[in-house]
């Protein structure tokens, strides 16, 4: 456990896991399984089911769910929001395209992956990384995402996974709860194998769908030219069986222009309405 709440980061201790004797109600866990592994369009309440999970013990905010492949711009697994702003989806999408590389994780992330590339046979470990609004000198990204939803801090639980694919688990605090002390850092450690290890079976259940829908997308690029990268994002979307509010969280953009989106791939594709479309990425003669 740590006691040192002064420290940006740590690794967990692999006694953690023991050093904390919490009553977890059995549904809570069960309610959280029961999303692991599910479609995308999921993602979501597994973010929920945490925030449940855990603020049983320690008040939180937000949580938001990330995937990082070396320097590229990370994915959007998931995020819980209590009813906040209502904005969390758009922050997600701001933080995924312009300010993940300036998220003081990152430095924790490059070093740990440089640690397994000299030892590929080391054991996973998790790290836990602290950031709060001060550390912030990039004025907007302190704003978008630490000032307009009121949070004083973000602690996060860090996981490499094969393939040198980082797991992120962001949990929040907000004004009205202050910054985390040292017992409920020791509790967020306590569950940390849990949640990170469920998080490693739901990102795997995420990938093996992808794979699937990246298939589709490749083909339906190639018989489609035109399409443009946000056209396949707003199919990768349908794949998925998201709706168009569900469509307009993951873009980032609001619900009429989901629908327009969505209208406009429809026309480029020669279909009539979603129904038509998901028929058309269903029939693999169609897109042979």
């Amino acid at each position: 456990m740590s006691t040192d709440t002064g420290r940006s980061h740590w690794l967990l201790a692999p006694a953690s896991a023991g050093d904390a004797s919490l009553p977890v109600p059995l549904g809570d866990v069960t309610a959280l399984l029961e999303q692991v592994g599910r479609s995308s369009a999921s993602s979501d309440e597994v973010a929920g089911q945490l925030l449940h999970l855990l603020g049983r013990h320690v008040p939180l905010a937000q949580c938001t769910i990330f995937s990082f492949q070396g320097r590229s711009r990370p994915r959007i697994v998931g995020f819980g929001d209590r009813a906040r702003t209502g904005a969390l989806p758009m922050i997600s999408q701001d933080y995924s395209e312009r300010f993940y590389p300036l998220d003081g994780a990152q430095r924790v992330m490059q070093a740990e992956l440089a640690r397994q590339q000299r030892d590929p046979q080391a054991p996973a470990r998790v790290w836990l990384h602290r950031q709060r609004p001060c550390d912030v000198s990039h004025p907007e990204y302190r704003h978008v995402c630490y000032g307009l939803p009121r949070l004083v801090e973000r602690l996060s639980l860090l996981t490499l996974q094969p393939g040198a694919r980082w797991l992120a688990v962001n949990l929040y605090r907000g004004e009205e709860h202050g910054c985390l002390d040292a017992q409920s850092i020791a509790r967020i450690e306590a569950f940390a194998p849990l949640v990170m290890q469920a998080m490693r079976l739901h990102y795997a259940g995420q990938a093996l769908q992808d794979d699937l829908a990246g298939l589709v997308l490749a083909r339906l690029a190639g018989r489609f030219a035109h399409l443009t990268q946000r056209d396949l994002d707003v199919v990768r979307c349908v794949i998925e069986g998201l709706d168009a509010e569900r469509l307009a969280q993951r873009l980032g953009i609001t619900v009429s222009s989901a629908r327009t989106y969505l209208k406009r791939v429809c026309a480029k594709l020669g279909v009539q309405g979603q129904r038509e479309l998901f028929a058309l990425l269903m029939a693999p003669e169609a897109l042979s």
